[in-house]
């Protein structure tokens, strides 16, 4: 909760929010979880948010005239909705629907949002959101793998304690190969997927040494170890297809955001606690504009694509070829173009590619498996399924996936056919991890300043967002007033005194200082006197401690000075009034006699 403390709202208006019915209701989950709370205490607009629930459950009764909970500007929506369950029930029947609601919700009820003490409270959030982020946020634990130009640890968010997986990129390993571009690439692109199939990217910062992308932490291990090192070579065909069909949706979600992956292979294909899988190491990803084409040579060999071999121009092509050589690899317990223990040079690897025969085994091939490769494996992009305008809808209504429904997948309601043992560790030994060797001849400078000030951006919204809604910090920290009212940190009638004055004020009531003017001399005169009164007293209290120790100590303290004897009545205790020779020699006493002391005392 200190980590986590609200401001008080006074201090959270210079935060600059868009104003986005959009943004702030719909793609920020905290945004909308508020926004709802508002709807929700307006008897007016509640029907608006029971509706927008319904449809989620695709309850279509509730789109009924006759329905209590109906709103009129989704009536006519109730005889399309039916249809469409009956023609395609996997399809988004209930889109229009949604759409006229939130129409009608971003108009009035999002201007009186914004007045209300719920919007404040989301500016309390967004002050939290936008704190500096450094290595202090997080407990670092053991190392997880390393890659080109940098290590993976595991980390946890101390303030809400949930675990991720901090890539550390050395900064002069980064310099050294010249990979600024990559390296801000791949953060900017997570920055903008929101995905459950794709490794989603929390936290961006800086140290001394490296760049730091905070990721979610995959504990299942990739797929190219479970395909060959847990049992015989290969995956069962209910993994195979729930694996193809979680890449399938991370592949559709990647293309709408414009984005080509351009390096599919089983590596990069990260299982979670519960057996999902997610799309990782976007270092090669591009994004597109509209109707836009690129070239370049990237990828790993065995997985790339014709067309990118020829240094062709292409889109989304390359991906879909790639899915073609995952599925493949699973079935087979082979890559399609290498036998296993094969070490064929480059130019061999790419005249298989060309124009290599690929062999389907029936023991492992079933005829929907060998039609879906050789539908992804065509050597013709303008051919290849999953390149025409449907793009991955097409893929999708494939015979291979007919018993995957693609709605309830995405939706996170589809049960894993394998669940990672959270007891074993589905990696390489550890131990077998180098370290990284010291980079010589390499120097930063202020040249670089403006690459790190870019990658050094804090939390990423949503997935920020998200991780105070899963750890139920939100619950636990978004309380209101009684009966509805606003809390003391919404209060706008008890502004909170600034904290330099503050502290001004209790240092002057700890040491009872009067503020010095010069029209009141009588004051400071008091007030010198005052601490003429204090040395006195605490020397005569110093010195009767000393009488005590016997007659010998006594004749030193006469005839030794007031600091001299005190400290041999100290020696003489063993040291327990050595604070009494401290307080003594501080400059405040030095004026003060410690020999007078007892003579007047007595």
């Amino acid at each position: 909760k200190e980590l986590l403390k609200f401001s008080h709202i006074s201090q959270c208006m210079d935060l600059i929010v868009k104003r986005d019915y959009h943004s702030l209701c719909e793609k920020q989950p905290i945004g909308k979880m508020l926004f709802y709370l508002f709807c929700r205490s307006s008897p007016a607009l509640q029907n608006y948010i029971s509706l927008l629930d319904a449809l989620v459950k695709r309850l279509i009764p509730w789109l009924c005239p006759q329905s209590p909970q109906c709103i009129d500007a989704v009536e006519k929506h109730e005889k399309s909705c039916i249809q469409a369950l009956v023609d395609d029930p996997a399809s988004d029947i209930f889109k229009e629907c949604r759409k006229d609601l939130h129409k009608q919700l971003s108009g009035g009820p999002f201007l009186q949002y914004q007045e209300s003490m719920f919007f404040d409270r989301f500016l309390q959030w967004k002050k939290l959101e936008r704190q500096t982020i450094t290595k202090r946020t997080f407990r670092q634990y053991r190392q997880l793998g390393k890659g080109g130009f940098g290590e993976v640890w595991a980390c946890q968010v101390r303030a809400t304690g949930k675990m991720y997986a901090c890539k550390k990129l050395q900064k002069t390993q980064v310099k050294k190969r010249r990979g600024e571009t990559m390296a801000l690439n791949e953060k900017q692109i997570l920055e903008k997927v929101n995905s459950r199939f794709v490794v989603s990217l929390a936290y961006a910062y800086e140290t001394k040494n490296t760049l730091c992308m905070v990721l979610t932490i995959m504990n299942g291990g990739d797929l190219r170890f479970h395909i060959y090192n847990i049992g015989p070579a290969g995956l069962r065909k209910e993994q195979v297809q729930f694996y193809a069909a979680e890449v399938c949706c991370g592949l559709r979600h990647l293309h709408q955001k414009g984005i080509v992956y351009r390096d599919l292979k089983p590596e990069n294909i990260l299982l979670d606690d519960n057996g999902h899988i997610r799309i990782s190491d976007l270092g090669l990803a591009v994004e597109l504009r509209e109707g836009s084409l690129v070239r370049g040579r990237v990828g790993t060999m065995g997985y790339m694509a014709p067309e990118v071999i020829d240094d062709q121009y292409y889109g989304m092509s390359p991906d879909w070829w790639g899915l073609g050589c995952l599925v493949y690899e699973m079935t087979a317990g082979r890559p399609p173009f290498r036998e296993r223990g094969d070490n064929a040079k480059k130019e061999e690897m790419e005249r298989r590619i060309r124009a290599g025969q690929i062999e389907y085994s029936p023991k492992s091939f079933n005829t929907q498996t060998i039609d879906l490769c050789r539908s992804l494996l065509t050597r013709d992009p303008e051919q290849r399924l999953g390149c025409q305008p449907s793009g991955a809808a097409d893929v999708q209504s494939h015979a291979f996936f007919n018993t995957v429904n693609f709605r309830m997948l995405e939706a996170g309601l589809v049960v894993p056919p394998f669940k990672p043992d959270p007891k074993l560790v589905y990696c390489s030994d550890v131990q077998d991890i180098d370290e990284f060797s010291t980079v010589k001849g390499v120097s930063l400078d202020c040249a670089d300043d403006h690459f790190y000030s870019k990658f050094n951006t804090g939390s990423v919204c949503v997935n920020w967002q998200n991780e105070m809604i899963e750890t139920g910090c939100f619950l636990e920290l978004n309380l209101f007033g009684p009966r509805g009212s606003r809390s003391p940190d919404l209060d706008w009638s008890h502004i909170p005194v600034p904290e330099s004055q503050s502290k001004r004020h209790l240092r002057e009531r700890f040491c009872r200082k009067q503020p010095q003017s010069k029209s009141h001399p009588r004051q400071r005169t008091s007030m010198h006197e005052s601490c003429n009164s204090l040395a006195l007293q605490v020397s005569i209290l110093c010195c009767r401690f000393s009488t005590t120790i016997g007659s010998t100590t006594r004749a030193r303290a006469e005839r030794g000075g007031g600091a001299i004897a005190t400290l041999g009545a100290s020696k003489q205790l063993g040291g327990s009034k050595a604070l009494t020779c401290l307080y003594v020699n501080l400059p405040f006493f030095r004026n003060k006699s410690v020999q007078e002391a007892p003579l007047r005392g007595s």
